[in-house]
C-alpha cells in the first residue's frame, strides 16, 4: 500500500509541473445528462495517456468531475440559433438546456489541479480493488476506409463513480459503428455512466444494462436531430458484478464464454432474418429483404442498434440480456464485433486461445491479436474488435488444459514437464 500511495504521490507531482493540460472533448455541445460521461471520458483519457495508477485515475477524474457538476454552470448556457433547427429539435433542445464542452472542460482541469495539489499532501483511500484480470485488447481498421469500432475496459468501475456497496464491479463492451463514428463513440461515453446511475444497480443489474441502452439511445435521438446525424452502432456489454455475470446485446456483436476449454453460447444476435425479428419488423410496416444479406428495409444489415434515426422504429434500442453465476471454473470472456464473428466460429476460440498460450508460455497480455489476425486470415474485410477477459490467471487456464489434454475435441501440442514449469514461472 505505501509503494502505491508512493506511485500515486509522484505522478500527482509530474502533473501539476505540466501544468497547464490540454484534451479534446467529443462534442461542441452537451446537455446536463451528457456532461457526466463527456468529462469522465476527456479526463480519464488524459490521465491514462499520463501513466496514471488505474485507480487513481478513477477516483481523481471522480472528484473533479462531481465538484465541476455541482458548481454553477449557469455560465456556459449557450443559445440554440432557432433558423438552423426546426420546431420539434428546438423543443428537445429547451429540454436538454445544452452547455458549452469547452467551459466545461476548462473548470473541470482547474479543479483537477486544486486536488491534485491536496491529494499529493494528504492522500485520500483509492478504494483498491480485490480482484484482478488479464485484460487483452486489439481492434484494426482492416480494409475499411474508417475505423467505426470503439471498445470499452473499466475495472474501476465503483471507483469511477464513487460507488462504495462493498460489490466489486467491472464493466466491458464493444461498439461496432455503421454510417459513421458518432454513434459508437457516444455508446462508449454513456452508456456505463447510465448503468452505474441507474435506480436498479444494485437490485437488478441486468435489467439496469439493459434499460441503459434505451436510456442512451433516447439522448443520442436528440443528438441525432440538433447535429443531424444518421450513424448507428451494435453493441455487446458485460458487468462483471462480484460472482455474477451480466451480458447485454443490440445487434450482431457478440459475447462468448469459455469453461473448462468449452465455449458456451450467452446470446443470440440480433439479425433481421431471425424469424421473431423479422416478424417485429414488418407488424410495425417494415420490411426485410435480402440485399447480399438480410437487411432492414433494404438497409441495415443489423436489426437492433443505437442511432440510426431514419430507421426507428423498425431498427429497435431495446436490447437483451442474460445472467450467469460464475463458478470459478470459467477461463475467459470474449467480447468482439460482427468483423471477427463472421470468420470464426464459437467453436474455433477456444482452441485459438489456448494455442497462442501454449505458444507463449502462459502469457495472455496478446492473445487478442492472435484472434483479429485469425479473422482477417479467415476472409473478414470488416474493422475487427476483440476483448477477452481472462476470468482466472492464464496460467491456471494453461495448466488446467494442458492435464485434460484438449480442447472442445482438438488435441493440445504436446508439452513435456519442464515447458509445464516453463509456463508457471513466466504467467506468475
Amino acid at each position: 500500500m505505501e509503494e502505491e500511495d508512493g506511485a500515486a504521490r509522484r505522478f500527482m507531482g509530474s502533473l501539476l509541473q505540466d501544468l497547464p493540460l490540454q484534451v479534446s472533448t467529443q462534442s461542441r455541445l452537451v446537455s446536463r445528462g451528457e456532461a457526466e460521461g463527456e468529462l469522465n471520458e476527456a479526463v480519464l483519457r488524459l490521465l491514462r495517456s499520463r501513466g496514471a495508477p488505474l485507480q487513481l485515475a478513477a477516483c481523481l477524474t471522480h472528484a473533479v468531475v462531481q465538484q465541476t457538476l455541482q458548481s454553477d454552470l449557469s455560465p456556459f448556457v449557450e443559445k440554440n440559433d432557432a433558423q438552423t433547427i426546426d420546431e420539434e429539435t428546438q423543443e428537445d433542445a429547451m429540454k436538454d438546456e445544452l452547455l458549452s464542452t469547452d467551459s466545461l472542460l476548462h473548470r473541470c482541469l482547474t479543479y483537477l489541479k486544486e486536488l491534485s495539489g491536496q491529494w499529493q499532501k494528504q492522500l485520500p483511500s483509492l478504494m483498491p480493488q480485490k480482484r484482478q484480470f488479464c485484460i487483452s485488447t486489439h481492434a484494426i481498421r482492416n480494409t475499411r476506409r474508417k475505423m467505426e469500432d470503439r471498445h470499452v475496459v473499466l475495472l474501476e468501475f465503483n471507483q469511477l463513480f464513487g460507488i462504495k456497496d462493498g460489490v466489486e464491479r467491472a464493466y466491458f463492451a464493444v461498439f461496432d459503428g455503421h454510417g459513421g463514428m458518432d454513434a459508437a463513440n457516444y455508446a462508449a461515453t454513456h452508456v456505463h455512466v447510465m448503468v452505474a446511475r441507474h435506480e436498479l444497480l444494485a437490485q437488478d443489474p441486468a435489467q439496469a444494462l439493459k434499460e441503459s441502452f434505451q436510456l442512451t439511445d433516447a439522448m443520442f435521438l436528440r443528438k441525432a436531430k440538433r447535429e443531424r446525424l444518421r450513424s448507428g452502432t451494435t453493441g455487446v456489454c458485460a458487468l462483471l458484478e462480484g460472482d455474477q455475470l451480466h451480458v447485454a446485446w443490440l445487434g450482431d456483436s457478440q459475447a462468448l464464454l469459455v469453461q473448462q476449454g468449452i465455449h458456451v453460447s450467452l446470446m443470440d444476435p440480433h439479425k433481421p432474418e431471425r424469424e421473431d425479428e423479422r416478424q417485429r419488423i414488418e407488424s410495425l410496416g417494415g420490411c426485410v429483404a435480402y440485399m447480399g444479406c438480410w437487411r432492414v428495409n433494404g438497409t441495415l444489415a443489423v436489426s437492433r442498434a443505437i442511432g440510426d434515426i431514419d430507421q426507428k422504429p423498425y431498427v429497435s434500442s431495446e436490447g437483451d440480456v442474460v445472467s450467469r453465476a460464475l463458478s470459478g471454473s470459467d477461463d475467459f470472456l470474449v467480447l468482439a464485433c460482427d468483423g471477427f464473428f463472421d470468420t470464426i466460429s464459437l467453436q474455433e476460440v477456444p482452441g485459438l486461445v489456448l494455442g497462442h498460450l501454449q505458444e507463449h508460455k502462459g502469457d495472455g497480455q496478446r492473445v487478442a491479436e492472435r484472434l483479429v489476425a485469425a479473422a482477417k486470415d479467415g476472409g473478414s474485410a470488416d474493422n475487427i474488435t476483440v476483448l477477452v477477459v481472462f476470468l482466472r490467471h492464464p496460467r491456471s487456464v494453461l495448466e488446467d488444459y494442458l492435464a485434460q489434454g484438449s480442447v472442445e475435441g482438438e488435441p493440445l501440442f504436446d508439452f513435456g514437464a519442464e515447458d509445464v514449469e516453463a509456463a508457471s514461472d513466466h504467467a506468475g
